[in-house]
């Protein structure tokens, strides 16, 4: 299995990235530290997860250690909700540039089809419309200025791939959604490769004990533990795996020295061919539905409006009482 895929600008992005989504400040610098050590050359970083200064210290840090180049590493931010209005775009990634000490991103992406009102906080009645060709418009000036290497989107269902497919001169390199055995994004999967844009998986653990998360456990799936059980493997280890079989790249998280490198312990193995098939038969929930989102003012009447129906399928919508605490942890994280 090779350690990175090519994307449709020609550069490749790495298997398997440390996502730092939920990590506390004064954790993810040595998290970053021990992650570049253990082998991973991709960290996935936003300014939404209030911790993008001290990513920026840990890779000053690794530069001026020699531990890698800055061109070993291949770094995502994301676009700030607030900062969708093509004027704002410039100064986003400028000011993430500032807080990661870069000169430039591999890869910046529309942190996903959602917008707030610029300088407020991330609460329902800050919701406004999108107006994705117009950001992504300003996306491809970021890209034309190499400010970013790559663009692309994240949290797009197949009917926002294929809007913006239409318009766009310069085509998504990458979509990053949620995705593991639980929901495996078929549907979704197949419209990226047959378009060419690369499938990035956040959250392919199933992200246990996130805010927001809700609904059946990936690494407690009895299929996932049985498979884990006959290679002799974690069951983060197979989910990750199976991953990386599908085509996609997995970005997960953890500020654990000893799971950081397990997790990074999927490449001299896999699941066998005939093994494969017997993920066909985990039910399939989206576990972050992002509820908050359906309000009057985002246009989102629905989650079936959001996702374009592509929110679950065989069982009944499971429910969630965390969005609160979901909504806490951006409110704090306004416009830089």
């Amino acid at each position: 299995m090779a350690e990175s895929f090519v994307l449709n600008t020609g550069a490749r992005i790495p298997s398997i990235g440390l996502g730092t989504w939920q990590i506390e400040p004064e954790a993810v610098y040595s998290a970053i530290y021990a992650a570049v050590k253990a082998g991973y050359r991709h960290i996935d970083s936003a300014v939404a997860y209030r911790n993008q200064k001290e990513v920026g210290l840990a890779l000053k840090k690794l530069f001026e250690d020699g531990v890698v180049k800055r061109e070993d590493l291949f770094i995502t931010s994301k676009l700030w909700p607030g900062n969708h209005a093509p004027e704002d775009a410039e100064e986003d990634i400028c000011s993430a540039l500032e807080d990661l000490q870069l000169d430039y991103v591999d890869l910046y992406l529309i942190h996903g089809p959602i917008r707030i009102k610029k300088g407020t906080m991330f609460i329902p009645e800050n919701l406004m419309r999108t107006d994705i060709p117009a950001t992504w418009g300003a996306m491809e000036k970021l890209y034309d200025l190499g400010k970013a290497r790559a663009i692309g989107v994240s949290n797009f269902s197949c009917k926002k791939v294929e809007d913006l497919l239409a318009i766009a001169r310069v085509p998504p390199a990458v979509n990053q959604v949620e995705c593991h055995s639980v929901w495996q994004q078929a549907k979704l999967r197949k419209l990226c490769q047959s378009t060419g844009i690369h499938l990035s998986a956040y959250s392919p653990l199933g992200s246990p004990g996130s805010p927001g998360y809700c609904g059946p456990s990936v690494l407690g799936n009895p299929i996932v533990i049985s498979l884990a059980e006959k290679l002799q493997k974690t069951p983060a280890q197979v989910a990750l795996r199976w991953g990386l079989q599908m085509g996609q790249s997995v970005i997960p998280k953890s500020a654990d020295e000893k799971r950081i490198k397990e997790n990074f312990d999927i490449f001299e193995w896999s699941i066998p061919e005939d093994l494969m098939p017997e993920f066909n038969g985990i039910k399939q929930v989206r576990l972050l539905k992002a509820e908050f989102v359906v309000h009057p003012q985002s246009g989102y009447n629905s989650l079936e409006d959001l996702w374009d129906g592509e929110v679950e399928q065989e069982a009944g919508r499971a429910e969630c009482e965390e969005y609160s605490d979901f909504l806490r942890c951006f409110s704090s994280a306004v416009e830089t």
